[in-house]
């Protein structure tokens, strides 16, 4: 469980500055080839679930607890962009969307391991 709960951990600070990486280019900062059109909220909720998951990673050596609610609040925060994209709320771009489907699935999956952990110390 240990492993686990250290990859865990150094994966949360991966999303987290994954979560970085696009609150920057939702202010309209282009990274070489990478670009998005300016989206306020997006970048609030990024800049959120990146400290969510930076805090839970350090947290996290004491409990699995931080890591299980982290990674909620950022999948909440993901599945917040893509109920927003499919509302056509915010405009949508390839990246946009690739960028939603993979950190949800990857949060999920985290997820997951945090909560068959939590079950099994129980």
């Amino acid at each position: 469980m240990e492993a686990l709960r250290k990859a865990l951990r150094a994966l949360s600070v991966v999303y987290a500055l994954i979560f970085f990486m696009f609150a920057l280019l939702h202010t309209g900062i282009t990274l070489g080839p990478l670009g998005e059109p300016v989206i306020i909220p997006a970048v609030v909720a990024e800049t959120l679930c990146g400290l969510a998951l930076l805090g839970g990673a350090y947290r996290a050596r004491v409990s699995w607890d931080p890591i299980l609610y982290s990674h909620a609040l950022a999948l909440g925060g993901v599945l917040l962009g893509v109920l927003s994209l499919g509302l056509g709320a915010t405009p949508a771009t390839t990246l946009n969307t690739w960028y939603h489907r993979v950190m949800a699935a990857l949060l999920g999956l985290g997820l997951s391991g945090a909560l068959y952990v939590s079950r099994v110390r129980r």
